[in-house]
């Protein structure tokens, strides 16, 4: 692919050529009636305009445009068409932001039987990192930024590699909000449902044969937190997902199970909190007592991480500005006219 790219920045254009001259792929990168085209020059605020391979972006973003037309271009021809959803993710501002900041070759992939897995924009990079290099990692924030989804591929490529000998899923069985009262079955069975999006990504980058037998021998476990107390957690990977549910007495059993030659990632979002209002999150307190201790990672994830469908990137920002109005009415205090005790009527 020729990367050559001519700017005339007094009039923002980028002009560049695709290769190879492919018509076919470069029918899927356009998209049907040239949706992703589209897609990109309304998110950008640019104009594309191309004939065969040669690509000319104009606008303020032409040279990001660019850029993200030759990713995009690089992922055409492979058995996943392009589709606006794979659009939308090569276009969220994290990613955006980053064209400029980390070269390709430098960027981190996970790898699993079903293929290599790269982690997008800054953060989730940095905390891929994170896991690679600390021992407890954190990951916090909103549902769609791929915290789990990336904790499970880390876990996978460690297992693949016999970094370590078993993967543990671990959860706080704590309903969202619902009462779901007496679950027949076995253990796994009673926590499968809490487990299901851990189940999901590795089912899809192991298959679900090999996830089955795994489980059958146990080097891959599930279990709810509460089983996790008086254990020693030597060579595992350790996922705990949906911490925020935990109370801190959960919390500092779990950080303390953990035994030589093993990673913990802790996964949680503070503002989908489940637990009674009177009890403190285990999730919150960690946050507090564990700043700046050695060893310990800690990423943040924000709306404009989500790699979900756009719509949830809008409805957690409408969230977070509902909960800052909320709070910012809270913390005014009522005006008071003065009383003047030294007067009397």
């Amino acid at each position: 692919m020729n990367t050559d790219t001519h700017q005339e920045p007094s009039q923002h254009i980028c002009r560049f050529s695709l290769e190879p001259d492919e018509p076919l792929r470069f029918a899927e990168l356009c998209g049907q009636f040239n949706q992703h085209l589209k897609q990109i020059e309304e998110r950008l605020g640019v104009s594309i305009r191309h004939r065969g391979n040669s690509f000319a972006v104009h606008g303020e973003n032409a040279e990001v445009a660019g850029e993200i037309l030759k990713r995009l271009f690089r992922e055409t021809g492979k058995d996943e068409p392009l589709s606006p959803n794979t659009v939308h993710l090569f276009l969220q501002e994290s990613a955006v932001e980053w064209i400029h900041e980390e070269p390709e070759d430098k960027l981190i992939s996970l790898r699993t039987r079903k293929g290599l897995i790269t982690p997008r924009g800054p953060n989730q990079q940095n905390y891929v990192k994170s896991i690679l290099q600390h021992d407890i990692n954190f990951g916090i924030g909103p549902a769609g930024t791929g915290k789990t989804y990336l904790a499970v591929a880390a876990a996978v490529q460690a297992l693949e590699e016999e970094q370590i000998r078993r993967i543990l899923l671990v959860r706080p069985a704590v309903e969202a909000g619902e009462k779901l009262g007496f679950l027949p079955g076995d253990l796994s069975q009673k926590i499968d449902p809490y487990l299901r999006p851990l189940y999901d990504a590795l089912y899809e980058m192991l298959g679900f044969e090999r996830v089955d037998r795994l489980i059958e021998k146990n080097v891959i476990e599930v279990a709810p937190l509460a089983y996790m107390r008086g254990r020693t957690l030597n060579n595992s990977f350790i996922i705990l997902d949906e911490s925020q549910n935990t109370t801190q007495e959960q919390m500092k059993m779990f950080l303390t199970r953990i035994g030589f030659g093993s990673t913990a990632v802790i996964t949680g979002d503070i503002t989908q909190i489940d637990l009674p209002k009177s009890t403190q999150s285990g999730l919150k307190s960690a946050i507090e007592v564990l700043k700046g201790v050695e060893g310990i990672g800690f990423t943040w994830f924000s709306a404009k991480d989500v790699v979900r469908h756009p719509i949830v990137q809008r409805i957690v920002q409408a969230y977070d500005r509902y909960d800052q109005k909320v709070h910012a009415e809270k913390n005014k205090t009522p005006f008071r006219k003065p009383v003047n005790k030294g007067t009397e009527e």
